[in-house]
């Protein structure tokens, strides 16, 4: 049956392959911050230069991608769903950029580990954002999309935990009042991060429910 239906969908060089590059991306980005939260501060200023470079290339996909969207007149799903999946796969890497800009800008030098158990969740779901992406050309693998789906679901209410708990044990045992306004900024803007992960797995499953 799966084969049936995309048999009917447009053959389709422009969007599937950017949307590949786009979430390829996602995952060089998100092992440099990693790499980034386990680096001697002497390290942070050139990581946090590399993941820059790799936002603006995202942001060049994202370009590319509305930009054949203007100029396409069958599109191989809803352009509205097209549209949504480029724009979540931007705020990804908009969001792993902040947080490692908060990172440097705040002079975060001690990387706690509810940071490093974010940035760890980030590249999971980058890694599972890739995995569904990836199978969106043919549609003949749902099921890798929907347990990649259900993953990034999980891994964003483990983030919402981790988050949560931090701020709490900041409020509770941190007395400078600036450290806590840091630390919680670089904190949301990791779980915010995972947040927009779940949003890539939400367009991904409103397209294989319309198209599979």
């Amino acid at each position: 049956m799966n084969n049936i239906f995309s048999y009917f969908l447009p053959k389709d060089v422009k969007f599937f392959p950017l949307f590949e590059k786009a979430s390829s991306n996602l995952i060089d980005m998100a092992a440099l911050l990693n790499q980034l939260v386990d680096a001697d501060a002497s390290r942070r200023e050139k990581l946090c230069k590399e993941i820059e470079t790799l936002e603006h290339k995202g942001d060049e996909i994202t370009h590319q991608i509305y930009l054949e969207l203007s100029k396409t007149f069958i599109t191989p799903f809803d352009r509205e769903d097209i549209h949504a999946l480029g724009s979540a796969l931007d705020d990804i890497a908009d969001y792993i950029h902040g947080a490692s800009n908060r990172i440097l800008l705040y002079n975060v030098t001690d990387i706690t580990e509810p940071i490093k158990k974010l940035s760890e969740l980030i590249i999971q779901g980058c890694n599972d954002v890739d995995k569904a992406v990836k199978e969106l050309k043919n549609l003949k693998n749902i099921r890798v999309i929907t347990d990649s789906c259900v993953r990034i679901n999980s891994m964003e209410n483990q983030a919402d935990y981790v988050f949560d708990q931090a701020v709490a044990n900041l409020f509770d045992f941190e007395n400078d009042a600036k450290n806590i306004i840091k630390y919680k900024e670089v904190l949301s803007a990791l779980e915010t991060a995972t947040d927009m992960c779940e949003d890539v797995a939400n367009v991904l499953e409103s397209i294989i429910i319309k198209y599979a």
